[in-house]
């Protein structure tokens, strides 16, 4: 009996040569697919990042708008009144101290409780965009709204120059007069802007015309008006500003 042998090396030597080229390799088959996966979480990722920086690009500009840093500054002018007379002008001329916050859009002005006078304690918002201003009354919590009066009140850049000076020392000035009269209630404050909203929210809000440009002339009675003043300069003179109220 002859047994015939083969050469198990040989066989599978062999046996290899007839299997498929996909089947021979499988981490070269697979190779191309993997690549393509791998290209497209690299472009997801890339997207994914790209609109988290423009999130952070919008939001950045909306939140240095309303939020951009503010400078404080600390003023007091000392005044007199030219209107009172002479031998009505007391010993000492009378100061008005301030203390404002101001940016490139808009002033907010602190006026403390007068001391040795009558007046109310008060914040002043000038915005310079919406080209209003707004008064709040802090002894009746009411707010009183009027356009920004642009020859009285001094740009942001020339408020900080103005200040710049009085923070070296004291400055004497002279009094004005501003005379304004409430003409309706404001039900609805979103259209007064975003910093009047914050300063008046949740606060009766009323509108206001000068008294002078009233049909008239401003010739009212104002024995049943119900006054305040409130003294604050936003340029080189003192404004004694009186608010009524019919």
């Amino acid at each position: 009996m002859v047994k015939i042998a083969f050469n198990s090396a040989l066989a599978q030597k062999a046996l290899g040569k007839e299997e498929p080229a996909d089947v021979k390799d499988p981490e070269l088959a697979t190779a191309p697919v993997g690549i393509e996966g791998s290209t497209g979480r690299c472009l997801l990722t890339l997207l994914g990042v790209a609109f988290i920086l423009s999130g952070l690009i919008v939001g950045g500009a909306c939140l240095y708008r309303y939020f951009t840093p503010k400078r404080l500054y600390h003023g007091a002018m000392q005044f007199s009144d030219v209107s009172a007379g002479g031998e009505n002008q007391p010993y000492y001329l009378p100061q008005v101290e301030e203390e404002v916050e101001i940016s490139d859009s808009m002033a907010v002005i602190s006026v403390p409780p007068p001391r040795f006078r009558a007046g109310d304690p008060a914040y002043i918002l000038h915005d310079f965009n919406r080209k209003l201003t707004a008064y709040l009354d802090l002894t009746l919590r009411t707010c009183f709204v009027i356009p920004l009066n642009t020859s009285v009140v001094l740009l942001p850049q020339d408020l900080v120059d103005l200040f710049s000076q009085l923070m070296s020392g004291s400055y004497r000035s002279y009094l004005v007069h501003e005379d304004l009269v409430v003409t309706e209630r404001i039900d609805d404050i979103k259209s007064l802007g975003f910093y009047i909203r914050r300063l008046c929210d949740g606060k009766e809000t009323y509108r206001m015309q000068r008294r002078s440009s009233l049909t008239g002339g401003g010739i009212e009675k104002r024995s049943a008006e119900e006054c305040f003043t409130i003294h604050h300069f936003e340029n080189k003179f003192v404004t004694e500003t009186r608010i009524c109220k019919a």
